[in-house]
């Protein structure tokens, strides 16, 4: 009985892990860039008390064995970076990757960061950054007396200047990695590499597989909400069933000891 009580205990925290998933992933159905998670649960170690294949006499052997297993672990948790939808805004400096690829950034602490949330602003030096002041890598200066500002789907960015025309002014370059899934959530919608995820790769956009950029809108939460409230249904039954399995044990237990006294 003491056993299915730690068996059943498992269960609840593994729940526990999963319902924190699916709270995350809701929280930010609104925000840009975002991308949802998954979570991969592992059965634990077994108790064999027979192995299948056993010898059963002289001359027979057990078809099938006997064994006892011990609960269950989260195995990974990890963001699954399906294209979000386009949000369109109309900003010119709002810019949407479509298909593979990530911005590169440096962060404020120095550190160079990726995103896929392109919502992008002028300082007062005409340097792109995000709204928590990571700055554009290549860093991209809009020059004072621009009138328009137009980006191309292959990330170069141009100037409209009186009595020039248009001069290119910049051109933004796009992030790859072999295992997008080993990347480091880092909060503010920003990732760093592993040695799971690979080395950054550098290109153009809109070649060798790597996404085209999109100006003027914005890559929504990837969440599905209808899913996730699946989801959050199916792992508050799971959860109940894993208490009610301790209470049984509870009470079987007791009748056990009932019984020795």
């Amino acid at each position: 009985m003491i056993r299915t009580l730690s068996t059943a205990a498992t269960g609840l925290e593994a729940q526990q892990a999963n319902i924190e998933r699916i709270s995350n992933d809701l929280a930010n159905v609104n925000t840009d860039g975002y991308k949802r998670a998954r979570t991969e649960f592992q059965d634990l170690l077994y108790e064999t008390k027979r192995e299948p294949g056993g010898a059963m006499g002289a001359n027979s052997q057990s078809p099938v064995g006997v064994q006892t297993g011990m609960g269950v672990r989260v195995g990974a948790t990890y963001k699954m970076f399906e294209q979000g939808p386009a949000r369109i805004t109309n900003h010119p400096y709002d810019l949407m990757i479509e298909g593979r690829g990530f911005l590169p950034l440096q962060l404020p602490n120095g550190e160079i960061g990726y995103t896929r949330n392109g919502s992008f602003h002028i300082d007062a030096q005409g340097r792109m950054q995000t709204s928590n002041g990571s700055l554009l890598i290549p860093q991209i200066t809009i020059p004072r007396d621009a009138q328009t500002i137009s980006i191309g789907n292959n990330g170069e960015v141009k100037a409209l200047m009186p009595n020039q025309g248009e001069t290119v002014i910049g051109q933004i370059q796009l992030i790859t990695f072999q295992n997008e899934q080993g990347l480091l959530s880092q909060g503010e919608s920003t990732y760093k590499p592993t040695l799971a995820s690979g080395a950054p790769v550098q290109g153009i956009p809109g070649e060798n597989g790597i996404g085209a950029i999109m100006q003027g809108a914005l890559e929504g939460s990837n969440v599905d909400v209808a899913k996730s409230m699946v989801d959050m249904i199916s792992t508050q039954r799971a959860y109940e069933m894993n208490t009610k399995v301790m209470g049984v044990a509870d009470q079987m237990w007791g009748a056990t000891t009932g019984v020795i006294k």
